[in-house]
């Protein structure tokens, strides 16, 4: 079921979220189907549950297609990652832009680590580690920080890199919630 996307503005996304203590559930399983619609819906490169209003360290992200937010990204594998741990690889870092389905119409440059390691759960509590760089990194790290309270206009280092998509990217077109 597509679920509404909470904004900007609400206190529950400036929560830490709860660890999932439970895998392989009814609850959980209906939780990732919604987000991946929700997520599909708005062409998202991937939602975390307190979008949603679940206050719970679930995370889904990637496509095997193009984004139309995203055109020119990379295709990052389809994951469900819950109980995430991440671990930055070196000092390297990158600026980039990002948008979020909770700021929607807007973009910001954030400073993100350009190499991680990740670790969680599926949802069947199998172990998942992987490394990520570039896109892929930036991804998981933004989805993540939502699971901590963290929206990403709180990384912004340099608010004159912030702004309306329609201004900043007339050609991105995506008058749709980001």
């Amino acid at each position: 079921m597509i679920r509404p996307i909470l904004k900007m503005g609400e206190p529950s996304l400036l929560l830490a979220s709860a660890s999932v203590e439970h895998f392989d559930t009814p609850e959980l399983h209906a939780l990732l189907i919604d987000l991946e619609e929700t997520m599909q819906a708005a062409n998202g490169a991937g939602i975390a549950a307190p979008q949603i209003g679940v206050n719970l360290q679930v995370v889904i992200f990637g496509s095997d297609r193009t984004n139309p937010r995203y055109p020119d990204a990379p295709v990052v594998p389809k994951t469900v990652l819950i109980n995430p741990v991440i671990t930055p690889l070196d000092d390297k870092a990158e600026e980039a832009w990002e948008g979020c389905l909770s700021v929607p119409g807007m973009r910001g440059s954030v400073v993100r680590s350009l190499r991680i390691h990740y670790a969680g759960f599926d949802q069947f509590g199998t172990p998942i580690e992987r490394e990520a760089e570039g896109f892929h990194a930036r991804v998981v790290q933004h989805e993540c920080d939502h699971l901590w309270g963290i929206l990403y206009p709180m990384r912004i280092r340099d608010m004159s890199k912030f702004g309306f998509t329609s201004v900043l990217f007339p050609e991105l077109d995506d008058n749709a919630d980001d």
